[in-house]
């Protein structure tokens, strides 16, 4: 029986691994457009591994769950939902402050600060929660 870590360990670990898939992310997003793919296909191929790398630290490092195919699959689906999310407050924070010279770097970091809570909140109390 593995003992849940504290509130503030898994924050950290959510943080961290979810700066290391960004990496991972954008990486492969770079490799695959200078290899010529298509900007499409090649953000679809880098997201979903992301994504992945996401799922698979988390689930061993910060939640410490067992491997589960329908704990995979409802990351999936949260990471869709608020992918959908980020990009939807992105766009309406972006449309709504034209003209200033923060409207970019807001918008994104609202958006995907937003998307981040969500992601760490149902993870946790959801899809990973602690079963003693």
């Amino acid at each position: 029986m593995t003992q849940q870590l504290s509130l503030a360990t898994q924050v950290w670990r959510f943080l961290l691994t979810g700066g290391f898939a960004a990496v991972v992310d954008f990486g492969l997003y770079v490799l695959l457009l200078v290899a010529g793919l298509h900007v499409n296909v090649a953000k679809t191929l880098s997201f979903i591994a992301g994504t992945t790398t996401a799922y698979v630290i988390n689930r061993r490092w910060t939640f410490q769950a067992p491997p589960s195919t329908a704990r995979f699959i409802a990351v999936c689906v949260l990471y869709a939902i608020t992918y959908a999310a980020q990009v939807g407050i992105n766009y309406a924070l972006y449309m709504a402050w034209q003209d200033k010279s923060w409207q970019v770097p807001a918008a994104f970091v609202i958006a995907q600060g937003t998307a981040t809570v969500i992601n760490f909140v149902v993870q946790r109390t959801v899809i990973f929660r602690f079963r003693g």
